[in-house]
């Protein structure tokens, strides 16, 4: 026991050897802090993969892994009995040939062209989609209509026409992709008031719009002197035509009346040539 702190010097003693209390204790400080673990990863998008709809299975994502979609939201400017359209557009995000089909919510209230189809790689297919004038408005212009887009990876050589329902149900065995488009209502803008435009000052029309309306004021009075000179034309035809019409109506009266005379003359006529054969026919009997 003895000399073992004058000929073995201690860790405390070495360590204040080479560095003073107070380093030493922030040193034995920093080393036992406590550093939080870093923040787990967050989640992916997709959790849910296989989520029945209806009677099917399908893969459930918020954006389309097979097919862009764009846009999202429908957006309809409403007016009442009027047709308005509007367009989807689809974009083919892998190597592989994807087919599509559209269905929506409100079938008799959209018209969908195409509403089936196939996307070659890298290329994009437009859907437009027309809505039907409708004769009411919904109130507040809310509308609870949606659209599911369907897609699948097929193969090359399949058409449009090839394109079955089938083809996107669980008994097929391909997996479904389906994203929903919502549909929303905009109230149409208001058409700018007939205000003329005035000048920087405020005060007066531009110079422009003044010559402008001077050069419609003249064509129309151009115009008006035209239908003027037409009007009294067609109006002195039209007293020609029924002076005409008087000088022959007159001659024609007298025509007939000349040719009654000339009947009446050639009537009276034949009564004395007539009368004069049965005298001498009478007194040639009376003789014998």
């Amino acid at each position: 026991m003895s000399g073992g702190c004058g000929s073995h010097p201690s860790k405390w003693q070495y360590t204040a050897l080479s560095e003073t209390p107070l380093q030493f204790y922030s040193k034995e400080i920093k080393s036992r802090s406590f550093i939080p673990p870093p923040p787990p990863p967050p989640p992916p998008l997709s959790l849910s993969l296989f989520t029945p709809i209806g009677s099917e299975f399908a893969i459930r994502m918020s954006s389309g892994e097979l097919l862009g979609i764009e846009p999202l939201e429908l957006k309809f400017p409403f007016e009442l009995r009027k047709q308005i359209s509007c367009t989807i557009k689809l974009t083919n995000k892998t190597e592989d040939h994807v087919a599509f089909k559209v269905k929506t919510t409100s079938p008799k209230k959209y018209c969908v062209r195409p509403n089936t189809g196939v996307v070659a790689p890298g290329s994009f297919c437009e859907v437009v989609v027309t809505m039907q004038a409708q004769k009411d408005a919904p109130p507040d212009l809310q509308c609870k209509d949606k659209f599911l887009v369907q897609s699948i990876i097929t193969s090359p050589g399949i058409s449009a026409k090839d394109i079955s329902q089938e083809m996107f149900t669980k008994e097929s065995g391909n997996k479904v992709e389906e994203v929903k488009l919502r549909v929303v209502y905009i109230a149409p803008a208001n058409p700018p008031s007939p205000v003329p435009e005035e000048s920087e000052e405020g005060t007066s029309p531009r110079t422009s719009d003044v010559s402008a309306r001077r050069a419609l004021l003249g064509q129309s009075d151009n115009n008006s002197a035209e239908t003027a000179s037409m009007i009294a034309k067609l109006t002195e035809e039209k007293n020609s035509a029924v002076h005409q019409n008087r000088v022959l109506k007159q001659e024609l009266d007298n025509l007939r009346r000349e040719i009654a005379k000339q009947q009446a003359g050639s009537f009276s006529l034949l009564y004395v040539v007539l009368f004069a054969l049965i005298g001498i026919l009478l007194g040639y009997f009376l003789r014998k």
